[in-house]
């Protein structure tokens, strides 16, 4: 049984069709990538899969979460599965963070309502969420998110998303506002993760060579419609599909202006063989400018605690 099962999904907005029938599954341990230029459906997608959608939206199909619908269901359906069974990872870390609460009290909060602790168990359970996305600095749990790097907030909302230990980790572009340095670490701390717990992925991005990297299987999106979709391999070194082909062709021809000399993240069009993408050179570099206020320990200040994400 797949942990979420979309079904001919179809959103739109004041008579204009922003997703259109689009059916995918992932089932436990999968890891499957969406990928497509903005304004293709990818992230409606992924917020139909927990009942995000703003409400002004028209939604029809069917999204299955474990078993339930999602399309149509109230909170009192919908909130025993945001935590446990599928979580967020957003690409702006200050659209989950609330600016005015401190780091640990956030990440205590799905603690304590999806898994019942309290006090010195709660306080434990904060700290080992930290460390986790290896931020071990006491400070960061006392710390405002405006007052860490880009790069320790959104470590934060990783660890808030994993807190409630979800089976499936819906990531929807959550690197893109990083620095390059930071958003490999980042990608890293992800892989580690998902690896060490089990989880099923749902991985949006636009980016061939970090879907190449974070995914097996993908869809390909265009003007809210799945184009193409299969083993990450096949799809990305021999596409079937126009818009893919020239998806690849255009990263391609990046990677060539960036550095002649690189082998490169992502196929030409018509290679054949397995799909491998290069990591990006280097560790956990500073994402923040000195003397901004970031709180040391990490991103900001050098290696510090952050010193092994990579």
């Amino acid at each position: 049984m797949s942990l979420l099962e979309i079904s001919g999904l179809t959103v739109r907005a004041a008579g204009t069709v922003l997703v259109d029938d689009v059916s995918l599954a992932v089932g436990p341990g999968d890891r499957v990538g969406l990928i497509g230029e903005s304004g293709s459906g990818k992230s409606l997608t992924s917020l139909a899969a927990v009942g995000l959608l703003p409400d002004a939206l028209r939604v029809s199909g069917s999204v299955l979460l474990d078993g339930h619908e999602v399309v149509g269901a109230g909170d009192r359906t919908l909130r025993p599965l945001r935590g446990p069974v599928a979580q967020v990872v957003f690409q702006e870390p200050l659209t989950a963070l609330d600016p005015l609460m401190r780091v640990g009290a956030q990440i205590a909060e799905p603690l304590r309502r999806h898994l019942g602790l309290r006090g010195a168990a709660l306080r434990d359970a904060v700290r080992e969420a930290l460390a986790e996305v290896v931020l071990t600095d006491p400070r960061i749990a006392r710390a405002y998110p405006h007052e860490l790097s880009g790069g320790q907030r959104q470590r934060v909302a990783i660890a808030m998303a994993l807190a409630a230990r979800p089976r499936l980790l819906i990531a929807d572009e959550p690197t893109t506002a990083l620095d390059v340095t930071v958003q490999d670490a980042v990608l890293s701390l992800l892989e580690r993760l998902v690896a060490e717990r089990g989880m099923a992925l749902l991985f949006v991005s636009h980016d061939l060579a970090v879907v190449s990297r974070m995914t097996e299987r993908i869809a390909v999106l265009r003007g809210g419609r799945v184009v193409e979709s299969g083993p990450v391999g096949d799809v990305l070194w021999a596409p079937q599909h126009p818009y893919t082909a020239a998806l690849v062709a255009s990263a391609r021809a990046l990677d060539d202006a960036l550095d002649p000399d690189a082998s490169g993240a992502v196929p030409d069009a018509d290679a054949a063989g397995p799909a491998a993408a290069d990591a990006v050179p280097g560790a956990d570099a500073s994402d923040a400018v000195p003397g901004e206020g970031a709180v040391p320990g990490s991103d900001a200040a050098g290696r510090g605690s952050d010193g092994g994400a990579a």
